[in-house]
């Protein structure tokens, strides 16, 4: 997929000609670095607009179909909130086995029904490349909200907005994944955006869970310095933001495999004894036993105010991709 093509001098109020106007976002691998300034520049206005008046009228009238193959807490109620912090509307479709999918519809006629009632629509599905699917056949504007194991480009989104905001930088950071890196698809996508910054990636999994080959191998293509380990301790000092990720019993078939990997790390005040004093530790949530609950005072755990960067960058992509940046 091309980069969107971003004109500096282009009036944010012209809404047909706006580059990033009636366009899909499905992977992170669409973005430049310019691409990201310019978006997180939008989000930034965001937050400093709902923090002032709470809610405004840009997307008044606009309606975003929202469509969840699988459960969803976070991201399902952060599009929800997003859009109607922007004056919108939401058709929210969560139990999708009660719909005409379970008689046998296919994914592009569902896509193709909704765009009928909607302006925007919200993917998540458990097959890699659905959103891609679900794009190539539709007119309207299709935000990837997770693709199986594959990607989760707004999740990676809202992760280096985290960083940005709650350290001032990415260049120059070191960056610790821990936890599920073969099927946690928010490490995929965001160690793809971070490969656009000046940064040292250290990944940290049991041996069954390791980072797959495909995105070592892209990182290497692009000069990205990274390391891989087992144990925590050797990285946990030089670590600016700890990426901590769920052993995910989902995606487990051998139930006594989840069992013997899901408390390999536990992130609790003593673990945290050796890292910086300004760092912090982000996950993008649900979490289970890996970070401890007594760890939620501590100023460097940036997980909920994560959740809430989070809000910004998805009212920015709607109101982009919708022109009314």
């Amino acid at each position: 997929m091309t980069a969107l093509p971003l004109n500096p001098h282009l009036p944010l109020g012209d809404q047909r000609t706006a580059p990033w106007y009636g366009k899909d976002i499905l992977s992170v691998r669409q973005f430049t670095h310019d691409d990201l300034k310019f978006l997180f520049g939008v989000a930034h206005e965001m937050r400093v607009m709902v923090e002032r008046v709470g809610t405004f009228d840009l997307l008044k009238g606009k309606i975003l179909a929202s469509l969840f193959y699988e459960p969803s807490t976070r991201t399902s109620s952060s599009f929800t909130a997003a859009m109607e912090r922007l004056g919108g509307s939401v058709i929210p479709i969560s139990e999708v086995k009660y719909s005409s999918v379970s008689k046998g519809e296919s994914l592009p006629d569902t896509v193709r029904s909704l765009e009928c009632y909607a302006d925007v629509i919200v993917l998540r599905h458990p097959e890699i490349g659905s959103a891609a699917l679900a794009a190539k056949y539709a007119r309207k504007p299709i935000i990837n909200a997770g693709d199986g194991v594959g990607e989760h480009p707004t999740q990676a989104l809202l992760d280096l907005f985290t960083i940005l905001e709650e350290l001032g930088k990415v260049d120059g950071l070191t960056i610790t994944m821990l936890g599920d890196l073969k099927y946690g698809r928010t490490v995929h996508s965001l160690s793809r955006l971070l490969s656009l910054y000046n940064v040292k990636l250290n990944f940290v999994s049991p041996d069954i869970l390791k980072m797959p080959a495909d995105i070592l191998e892209e990182l290497q293509a692009k000069g990205v310095p990274f390391s891989q380990h087992t144990t925590l301790d050797a990285v946990l000092p030089e670590t600016d933001v700890l990426y901590v990720t769920r052993v995910q019993k989902e995606r487990f078939e051998n139930p006594e495999i989840y069992e013997a990997h899901k408390n390999t790390y536990v992130i609790n005040p003593g673990v945290m004894r050796p890292a910086k004093e300004k760092m912090i530790v982000m996950h993008p949530l649900p979490r289970v036993t890996e970070i401890g609950i007594e760890f939620d005072e501590d100023p460097r755990a940036a997980y909920f105010r994560q959740m809430e960067y989070g809000l910004y960058v998805r009212m920015a992509l709607l109101a982009l991709v919708l022109g009314k940046a």
